[in-house]
Order: C-alpha cells, then sequence, then structure tokens
C-alpha cells in the first residue's frame, strides 16, 4: 500500500478515535447527573459500552496500526524532534483512552466517584492533546 493510502486510514482512524474520545466524557457529565438504577443511568450505560467498545476500541486500534505504519515506510519520522512531542501526547491520549474506560466500568458497576465537574474537566483535555498533535505535524516547529 503506498504511503498516501496508509496516511489517509491513519486520518480517519484518528478522527473517529476523537470522536469518542470527545463525546464519551460529555456522556459521564450527563451520567454523573443521573439517578443510580433510573432508566436515563441504564440508557447511559448501553450508549457508553456502545462507543467505548464498538467504536473507540477500535478506532484507537487502527490508529496505532497506521501510524506504525506510516514510521515504517518513512523512518525518518523518529529522529524528528516535532514526532516526538507527537509521540508524547499520543500516549497521553492513550491514557485517557484507558482512564475512560475504567471510568466506563465504574459507571456500569454503579460505583462512580467522580462529580459532573470533574468529567468536565476530563473532557477538555483530549482537545488540547490533539491542538498540540495537529500543530506538530503540521508546522513542524523544531
Amino acid at each position: 500500500m503506498s504511503y498516501e493510502v496508509v496516511k489517509a486510514l491513519h486520518i480517519l482512524s484518528v478522527v473517529s478515535w476523537m470522536a469518542g474520545l470527545f463525546y464519551l466524557p460529555r456522556l459521564f457529565v450527563y451520567h454523573a447527573s443521573a439517578t443510580v438504577g433510573s432508566e436515563l443511568s441504564e440508557t447511559f450505560k448501553i450508549m457508553e459500552r456502545r462507543l467505548y467498545r464498538a467504536i473507540m476500541g477500535p478506532a484507537s486500534v487502527a490508529t496505532w496500526v497506521f501510524g506504525i505504519w506510516l514510521i515504517y515506510l518513512v523512518p525518518a519520522f523518529l529522529y524528528e524532534p516535532w514526532f516526538h512531542v507527537k509521540a508524547v501526547f499520543i500516549v497521553v491520549l492513550t491514557f485517557l483512552h484507558h482512564a475512560m474506560g475504567r471510568w466506563r466500568l465504574a459507571f456500569a458497576e454503579d460505583r462512580n466517584l467522580h462529580s459532573h465537574r470533574f468529567f468536565r474537566i476530563a473532557n477538555e483535555l483530549p482537545t488540547l492533546c490533539l491542538l498540540v498533535i495537529v500543530f506538530m505535524v503540521v508546522l513542524k516547529p523544531f
């Protein structure tokens, strides 16, 4: 497969993954305010599970696979300082992804300990990471 095709698949994967990283904490904001055991709470559990397992999980794996494939095709990326910064923030996004998975399980088991305010703050973190990543890739400042 050509570099351009792999790059396009990587971008599509990132877009799908980021959509989930933006939306899941927003669901948590509303879920944290729902009464435990209510119909609304149970609906949020289904929505969160489907988003995490059917969209975010496969998209994160595809993002990593196509990203590593791009490095294989252009190993010079490994020697670029901008790429190191990008890599750090990709690891942060991956950590956030798994943290959201733990929060989702806590909601599923009716043992969430965080407030809607906590999730409002958590909702901003993927955006900050994405800003850094995009600026690194587009501007290559160093």
